[in-house]
């Protein structure tokens, strides 16, 4: 049985690369997006077993596409991988149903880890240890 996943992300680059680690990690790739609105209508049509999610991105944003997909599956694991830095935000992402967070930059290694433990049955309780008010890397 494969392991399908979605990619979102913005930036091209990004997901040329987290699409290259989940490859060599056994992953089919269904579909990229690279705005909130796509990730929704693609996890619609695709129902991947993980998403990843970047939260900066253009016409709506992750929250946007977290809740979206949510929505129509209410446990859909969604990996959000993100440069953004900010703990109130980090925090409605995961109050929102994020299954875990790894934020930017990340290394390969530590993104195929997260995608493999969220394809098992067990969904991560995702905790960000936090030091003077940032998120640890």
């Amino acid at each position: 049985m494969g392991r399908r996943l979605l990619v979102t992300d913005d930036s091209m680059m990004i997901r040329e690369l987290i699409k290259e680690l989940a490859l060599e990690s056994g992953w089919q790739i269904v579909g990229e997006a690279a705005n909130g609105d796509e990730a929704i209508e693609l996890f619609k049509q695709y129902q991947p077993d993980v998403t990843t999610l970047d939260l900066v991105m253009p016409v709506h944003d992750g929250l946007h596409a977290l809740r979206g997909i949510r929505a129509i599956d209410p446990q859909a694991k969604v990996l959000v991988i993100s440069a953004i830095s900010q703990t109130e935000v980090l925090r409605e992402a995961l109050s929102l149903g994020a299954s875990d967070f790894i934020v930017k930059p990340f290394k390969k290694d530590q993104a195929q880890q997260a995608l493999n433990l969220l394809a098992g049955d067990n969904v991560l309780t995702a905790a960000i240890p936090v030091a003077n008010g940032e998120p640890s890397k």
